[in-house]
């Protein structure tokens, strides 16, 4: 079997083109997210003004519950996407996996807490329902944006997966911020208006962000 030598200058023409690329850190992109969300923050404060009552202990225990596990699944799954534009073995998610569990049991608990009749006046009685909905995904877009141009920096393997958790963190993060302006603290209205942006982000993620990585 007769072996084609590729010639020296062909090397030299493809070395030519090559130049060196900066490695991602994870400290940067975090950093990146936490500029991301406390950037979030202020534009909700600037547009809508933050809710008074988180410091003057008007606000009720469950406003802290919700709010905290949005903070939270919007972290873990930030990171998971971070993680994601570096792949290595043994690389796994599970935090963001079970932390975006254990927020949709809130909707569950409040139709147990509410019952049947009290979750169809939260769904179509409440005046501020939508609002919050659309606020908290329209806010998510910040977060979103930060993680797609972290995404394209890297070489993510699952874009899908990728994508998907970007919406959750984008969603997750988007209702966090507008949940420290909405002053309404019940159980019907945080955990069914406030979480839905999760959903809908995540699905958004799941179909809008692998063409905008993929290069």
């Amino acid at each position: 079997m007769t072996m084609t030598r590729v010639p020296n200058s062909l090397i030299d023409d493809l070395a030519d083109d090559l130049a060196p690329v900066e490695p991602i850190r994870l400290s940067h992109g975090i950093a990146l997210v936490a500029l991301s969300a406390v950037a979030t923050v202020i534009l909700v404060e600037l547009l809508d003004g933050l809710w008074r009552g988180i410091v003057s202990g008007q606000a009720s225990g469950v406003f802290f519950i919700v709010n905290g596990m949005l903070g939270m699944v919007g972290a873990a799954s930030a990171l998971a996407v971070l993680r994601m534009a570096r792949p290595r073995v043994g690389n796994t998610h599970e935090g963001a996996r079970w932390s975006s569990a254990m927020l949709f049991l809130l909707p569950l608990t409040a139709l147990a807490v509410l019952g049947v009749g009290g979750m169809t006046t939260a769904l179509f009685d409440d005046p501020y329902g939508a609002g919050c909905f659309l606020a908290g995904a329209a806010f998510g877009l910040v977060t979103a944006a930060a993680l797609v141009l972290w995404l394209r920096r890297g070489a993510p393997v699952s874009l899908n997966a990728a994508g998907t958790y970007t919406g959750i963190a984008a969603g997750a993060i988007g209702s966090f911020a507008f949940g420290l302006a909405c002053p309404i603290d019940t159980i019907g209205h945080l955990g069914i208006w406030h979480v839905a942006p999760v959903a809908l982000m995540a699905l958004a993620g799941r179909f809008a962000i692998p063409p905008l990585v993929r290069w």
